[in-house]
């Protein structure tokens, strides 16, 4: 039985923050988070659906049936922490100063777990009959390659007619102070690769025509220069930028035989993969850029749930437990988030400040945590209780 050092089980979303972040979880180990978290959701009558694939933990836990569906969506697994002796107190301690908690997942995302639990356990303790499905899905793989945790679960949900109607993120999308800001969407992420070759050679003696960096220069330039879309009133025009661009042997006399250049597009729905994937090609060949080989790779595609149930349930509840009227953007990266929305459920993503995720010293306030315990549980009461 996992039990923290008192001896009991953590009740309290601090108490139960700081069980999960002394657990060193780097993904794709979940480090018995999963397990410590289905004991503490099991008294309140929720059960625990294991899909596991290899080192990935995937839990789902559950309480009630039926329609409407609200998923709570998150994940256990931590970026590394780096090195120890930048950190004021060690990253799996969790310490509280200055009003703040202190350690590697505090704010990406354990924290936000820790709310998601307790507001589930405290919403079926005040409503055990509640109309519908309340659940949980968990991985240990959102941090890593994500090919095993959320991509492979949910084939199976779809399989066993468990897919929501409502999944709620608890990725850290608050900006400045919790609740400013929401997510209704994410841009795509395309990665991609082309490499120019040529013959390697004596500098002295070979062709400028024979060398892929002089013919690359103008290839690379012209996609740079490219204005791919202007987005439009929820997404940032698309964004391309290089990442790595390497060629030669380390001799200052040798013309290279290839030269790879890598890349990252993040872009919006007006800008579809296959569509932006042309447009490189049509700008490799008027470019007369030479023999080239293009790899390219659409791990996120673009979504956005412009209005809905959730997103209303969403704002109505930062108005009341906050004071604030959330911005709804569709900035940052990607997130598990968008497996769901590729099969039209309601998306919107509410979590914690993301000033400090994935550096040194990870921190949340503490009275943070409590109130997102009261958004999660706001939400929980709109959707099933009126």
């Amino acid at each position: 039985m996992s039990i923290n050092a008192q001896g009991l089980i953590p009740q309290t979303t601090t108490e139960l923050a700081k069980a999960l972040l002394a657990r060193p979880s780097v993904t794709p180990d979940d480090a018995g988070c999963q397990d410590m978290l289905a004991e503490n959701l099991a008294q309140a009558g929720f059960t625990a659906r294991d899909y596991s694939s290899g080192k990935v933990t995937n839990t789902l836990y559950s309480h009630g049936q039926g329609s409407p569906h609200l998923l709570f969506l998150g994940h256990t697994d931590v970026v590394p922490p780096g090195p120890q002796q930048d950190w004021i107190s060690p990253p799996f301690t969790p310490t509280e100063r200055a009003q703040r908690l202190y350690g590697r997942g505090a704010a990406d995302m354990k924290g936000a777990v820790a709310a998601m639990v307790t507001a589930l356990g405290a919403f079926v303790q005040h409503q055990p009959g509640h109309a519908g499905r309340l659940s949980l899905l968990l991985t240990s793989d959102e941090e890593g390659s994500a090919e095993e945790g959320v991509r492979i679960v949910l084939p199976q949900l779809l399989k066993e007619q468990l897919l929501p109607d409502y999944c709620l993120v608890g990725e850290p999308s608050s900006l400045e102070q919790l609740g400013d800001n929401v997510r209704i969407g994410r841009r795509g992420s395309i990665h991609g690769e082309i490499r120019f070759f040529g013959t390697q050679g004596h500098t002295a003696y070979a062709a400028r025509r024979d060398n892929p960096a002089h013919r690359a220069l103008a290839a690379l330039q012209a996609i740079v220069n490219q204005v791919f879309d202007q987005g439009d009133e929820h997404f940032p025009a698309t964004l391309l930028h290089f990442s790595n661009i390497q060629a030669g042997t380390g001799a200052a006399n040798v013309t290279p035989g290839m030269l790879r250049a890598q890349f990252n597009i993040r872009n919006n729905p007006v800008s579809p993969a296959d569509i932006l994937r042309r447009r490189i090609i049509d700008l490799l060949e008027a470019s007369d850029c030479g023999r080239y080989e293009l790899d390219w790779h659409a791990s996120g595609q673009p979504f956005i749930t412009r209005q809905g149930r959730l997103v209303d349930a969403v704002q109505s509840a930062v108005q009341r437990v906050t004071g604030l009227t959330p911005v709804r953007d569709t900035g940052g990266g990607t997130s598990d988030g968008r497996f769901f929305a590729a099969e039209k459920v309601q998306v919107v993503e509410l979590g914690l400040v993301n000033q400090t995720i994935h550096q040194v010293n990870e921190n949340t306030l503490l009275a943070d945590l409590e109130l997102l315990h009261s958004l999660y549980y706001d939400i929980c009461r709109q959707l099933f209780s009126e």
